[in-house]
């Protein structure tokens, strides 16, 4: 059973969050899913819907998977030390780290990147790339797998990723299968990414 930890602050991205806690819920003989913030009550997506909290930094719980979203909340987050100064200490123990969309902002600027290969939503590559110099870039990817970090693109990558996840823990044939029960069509080559192109980065 691994323990996730999906960051949650104000403006997270809805999809970016429940996309891959949809898939790692098909399978809970693996995964328990919580929902951890900084503070205990609601936290507001930026699309508005409030996801009401299971635990804060100071409970001093640890977790086998971080699980960090993007969205325009990150801008605010970007500075915020008891936040990256959480997941820094957090990632020594975790078994895997991952992020969707610009989550890999906050990775990279609290430095657990740094030496890493990483990508992050192609809208934003250029801001996200500018919160670490140390951190290995990489424009055309649908996701990124660097020892026990994982990376997406934008929001719906997260998916494609989280079956990468579940892919490197249990197997193609369980990620298939979990695909299948999410009716999901599964991009299982992570370096297919049509967007970088689109967004002027290949």
């Amino acid at each position: 059973m691994l323990k996730i930890a999906t960051v949650l602050f104000e403006n997270f991205e809805l999809l970016d969050v429940f996309g891959p806690l949809e898939i790692f819920g098909l399978l809970p003989e693996h995964f328990s899913i919580h929902l951890v913030a900084e503070k205990q009550g609601y936290v507001a997506s930026a699309q508005g819907p409030r996801s009401v909290v299971d635990h804060v930094f100071d409970d001093g719980d640890s977790y086998d998977v971080l699980l960090v979203p993007g969205g325009q909340g990150t801008r605010s987050q970007i500075n915020n030390r008891l936040l990256l100064d959480w997941l820094k200490n957090q990632a020594e123990s975790a078994q895997f780290v991952t992020s969707v969309c610009t989550g890999s902002a906050l990775l990279a600027k609290s430095g657990l990147l740094n030496g890493h290969k990483a990508t992050t939503n192609k809208r934003a590559y250029n801001w996200v790339k500018s919160q670490s110099q140390h951190v290995n870039w990489i424009a055309e990817a649908r996701w990124v797998e660097d020892g026990k970090f994982f990376t997406s693109s934008g929001v719906s990558a997260g998916i494609d990723m989280s079956l990468g996840l579940i892919q490197h823990v249990l197997g193609k044939k369980v990620a298939e299968q979990v695909a299948d029960w999410a009716e999901y069509e599964w991009h299982s080559d992570s370096s297919w990414d049509p967007f970088a192109k689109r967004n002027g980065l290949i």
